[in-house]
């Protein structure tokens, strides 16, 4: 089932599991969210809900935005549209918490990464230093030459170089909620999140498939895989 909520990073802590082995987490406030506008089949061509996050003065949005959440009863901040499996049910008006997920959910989330600024291109790119021998000048750190020739006269697009470095939408995928707390509108999910803390994100359904392992399953014994070959000249196949 396709879920989605819209939350903000509260920052990263880790859980202690049954066996004592701590599990890093970021803990994130998910929702409440409230459903500010409904797409139908007969009138947008698809189903979709539209989610609103972060209640706010009317003075603190345009006149326009204030419309819009009009109906939903709430000045909400942050919008964002989900195609969800209940989509048709929901209602304007209807609110989304914590909830929605539960524990061992798999889940994508979407925020904003940090911004570092304008960078060199050895910290944006990783690319290689000068040797730092007699004659190198002080330009240990530079892009050096692009090796454009007379065709095509230009740089191509997306080339290693200097530039800002962060501030752009990243996506992290097949997370697994480790805790949620009903009471506090809480999640824990297991490893990092892109933005700093205090940062929008969006929580949803993962797009991968997660194929659980059954316990007992047969071992391959494929020839051409390493794991099933037998080393002749091992003690162990010797004694076969």
């Amino acid at each position: 089932m396709q879920k989605a909520l819209i939350g903000r990073k509260i920052g990263m802590s880790q859980i202690f599991d049954d066996a004592g082995k701590a599990i890093p987490v970021t803990v994130i406030q998910a929702g409440p969210c409230t459903v500010v506008q409904k797409k139908t089949e007969e009138k947008d061509g698809y189903v979709a809900v539209q989610l609103g996050f972060d209640e706010v003065p009317n003075k603190k949005l345009t006149k326009p935005e204030v419309g819009h959440c009009a109906k939903a009863g709430k000045t909400l901040r942050v919008l964002k549209e989900f195609k969800l499996d209940n989509a048709a049910e929901l209602n304007v008006g209807d609110t989304l918490d914590a909830t929605v997920f539960a524990e061992g959910d798999h889940v994508d989330i979407t925020g904003i990464s940090k911004g570092k600024g304008y960078q060199g291109s050895v910290k944006r790119c990783g690319t290689h230093i000068q040797k730092k021998t007699h004659g190198g000048g002080p330009v240990h750190r530079h892009a050096g030459s692009m090796n454009a020739a007379t065709d095509p006269s230009r740089i191509f697009k997306g080339k290693n170089g200097a530039g800002q470095m962060g501030n752009e939408q990243v996506t992290v995928i097949n997370l697994d909620v480790v805790k949620v707390d009903e009471e506090l509108g809480l999640i824990a999910v297991r490893g990092a999140v892109p933005g700093p803390r205090g940062g929008i994100v969006a929580v949803h359904s993962s797009v991968k498939k997660v194929i659980e392992k059954k316990a007992g399953a047969a071992i391959s014994v494929n020839p051409q895989k390493a794991s099933a070959r037998v080393n002749p000249q091992k003690a162990s196949a010797r004694t076969k």
